[in-house]
């Protein structure tokens, strides 16, 4: 079996695997040494015929997993230092291998849950929302992408939700996390621990266990914005979904407002790695991601948008290019010098 860190713990209980994001003190945020032990643990596991199926979860009463160690890429990166390119290669294999496990994989998302924490839930089977569960993917506010196969996931969300997440970055909550396609299940909290017990000690299959816990979350919010979603978000190009929320109603200049507030760089690569990720393969969308993130590493707004986010908090962000029309997105989509993202 893989050695744990005390930042991830690998147990057995029963017929499951259970995986336990430890790093509560950082939202059980993902380090490269976290990817790597997971990808390992999970390859052990898809041969071990007493682990029928995996089961995911977070430590601490807020989050499921709040995404990767950001400000610790802008150390890498400004340094100049291969840890970037290495975290999201080791990341985004991890991805890849969750998307075709053989065996069930269930993700507990009680509650947050944000860019690689949706890496390690959106890809696997079985997704459990609680009323607690926060989604978001707010990559083009501190200069990224919606990555960690994001742009396959996304793309493939109902209607246009998937567009209007990836660019605004909108926190969607409970049940609505199923609603856009993000989770398969919703559970009220208090019932996580005994549906971790049924799963690790039922006869039941993985799914009919999830079928007897699955509730009515209540009242849910975006099904009524659907058709205007998927109206306003239909476009190729930003500009053209600005132009269509700007002559909406107050809730699309407002979704407006939000997009122009974000990295215009980021978002024009989101919406293609978006259009791009239809019908495409996770491998082709990680390894699309992996170029566009590459490209980041020497750009300018990732670096700005986390500086002005998480480091000096002044919520300004100073982007360059500072206007869509002067965005060439071209330079980020080719091969990086050190070669593109492969799979064993």
């Amino acid at each position: 079996m893989t050695e744990t860190t005390d930042e991830i713990l690998f147990s057995r209980e029963g017929r499951i695997g259970l995986v336990t994001l430890n790093r509560p003190q950082a939202l059980n945020a993902l380090n490269r040494t976290m990817c790597v032990a997971l990808h390992r643990q999970l390859q052990d596991w898809a041969i071990d015929d007493g682990v029928e199926a995996v089961v995911v979860e977070g430590t601490g009463d807020r989050a499921f997993c709040a995404g990767g160690d950001v400000v610790g890429l802008h150390r890498d990166g400004r340094a100049g230092s291969p840890g970037w390119e290495n975290f999201f290669h080791d990341e985004y294999r991890m991805n890849q291998a969750i998307a075709h496990y053989p065996k069930p994989y269930v993700a507990l998302v009680d509650g947050i849950s944000m860019g690689g924490g949706v890496g390690i839930s959106v890809h696997a089977p079985y997704r459990v929302a609680t009323e607690r569960t926060l989604f978001a993917m707010p990559e083009t506010g501190i200069g990224l992408i919606p990555d960690v196969g994001g742009t396959h996931a996304l793309s493939r969300f109902p209607g246009e939700f998937g567009t209007w997440a990836g660019l605004t970055g909108a926190r969607v909550k409970a049940g609505d996390c199923v609603a856009i396609g993000y989770c398969t299940h919703f559970v009220p909290s208090a019932e996580i621990p005994a549906l971790r017990e049924r799963l690790a000690h039922s006869h039941e299959s993985v799914a009919e266990v999830l079928a007897t816990f699955d509730s009515d979350p209540g009242e849910l919010t975006l099904p009524a914005l659907r058709d205007g979603i998927d109206y306003l978000f239909a476009e190729n190009q930003v500009e053209d979904i600005l132009d269509k929320l700007d002559d909406g109603d107050d809730w699309a200049r407002e979704q407006a407002a939000i997009i122009r507030r974000m990295s215009p760089t980021s978002c024009k690569l989101t919406l293609h790695g978006l259009r791009a990720g239809e019908g495409a393969s996770i491998e082709a969308c990680l390894k699309l991601e992996y170029r566009m993130v590459s490209g980041i590493k020497s750009g300018h707004d990732f670096y700005e948008g986390v500086r002005a986010q998480l480091i000096d908090k002044d919520r300004s962000p100073k982007w360059s290019p500072a206007a869509l029309a002067d965005v060439d997105i071209a330079p980020y989509l080719v091969e990086p010098a050190w070669g593109d993202l492969t799979f064993d």
